[in-house]
């Protein structure tokens, strides 16, 4: 019994998809717990990762996550 190529690519789109939604928990768990109250910051990154999902997710962790590290440390 061997594997077919149409079950590898179910097995790869499976695996992405594993994967893309374990970075959008991440960085929508980082964001709602180390993304500081102040403002309306906070619940405009959820909004961007809850609906842009994966694109929203690269955003926060490449555009915001390094700014909040630098001024908060956290």
């Amino acid at each position: 019994m061997s594997i077919g190529i149409p079950e590898l690519l179910v097995i790869g789109i499976g695996l992405m998809f594993l994967v893309g939604t374990g970075f959008w928990i991440f960085a929508l768990v980082d964001c709602a717990t180390k993304e500081p109250d102040a403002g309306n910051t906070k619940l405009v990154w959820i909004l961007i990762i809850v609906l842009t999902h994966l694109i929203g997710s690269i955003l926060y962790l490449a555009l915001r996550r390094p700014d909040r590290i630098r001024a908060y440390g956290r």
